[in-house]
């Protein structure tokens, strides 16, 4: 399977994309895809326009040459986990709409370290903030009345300490 042909994606909006195998096989649901049809035809991903595809390919791309310069091959520049860390701290300031589109395009794709990356970057946008602050960070409408809310927060108590 591991010859050198490219591996063609395609996305949601009919975008192609040509990528190598390596990259391609980070995501574990194209790397079943390549196992069941082959990779002769572009590979359709229903859930993922372009834009988001794109970076996608960026995390994926970045990450395979991050793993390959480990082993120090020839004139390889290494890449420590200090640059990796700091590179994937770059890679997730965008918006909150690309953000999300980014972590639903992680579990359709099945890349658990792009998933675990983006979740915990919305987990740090959470964390010691209010449910007020929240709401407001993500936009979210408080539709409890004041009565309701009262009572979800004398239910859970323990939350509030």
């Amino acid at each position: 399977m591991a010859d050198d042909a490219p591996v063609k994606l395609r996305s949601s909006d009919q975008e192609t994309f040509e990528v190598e195998e390596a990259v391609a096989l980070q995501s574990t649901t194209i790397k079943n895809l390549i196992e069941d049809s082959g990779k002769d035809a572009p590979i359709p991903l229903p859930n993922v326009t372009a834009k988001i595809l794109a970076k996608v390919i960026e995390y994926c791309k970045y990450h395979v040459e991050a793993e390959s310069t480990e082993g120090g091959g020839e004139g390889a520049n290494p890449k420590s986990d200090e640059d990796v860390k700091a590179w994937d701290t770059d890679f997730v300031k965008v918006d909150q709409g690309t953000l999300f589109e980014l972590i639903l395009a992680a579990n359709f794709l099945n890349i658990k370290s792009l998933l675990d990356l983006t979740c915990l970057t919305v987990a740090n946008m959470i964390k010691g903030k209010t449910p007020e602050e929240i709401r407001k960070t993500f936009s979210i409408v408080n539709d409890f009345t004041p009565e309701e809310e009262e009572e979800v927060r004398r239910e859970n108590q323990w939350a509030f300490e």
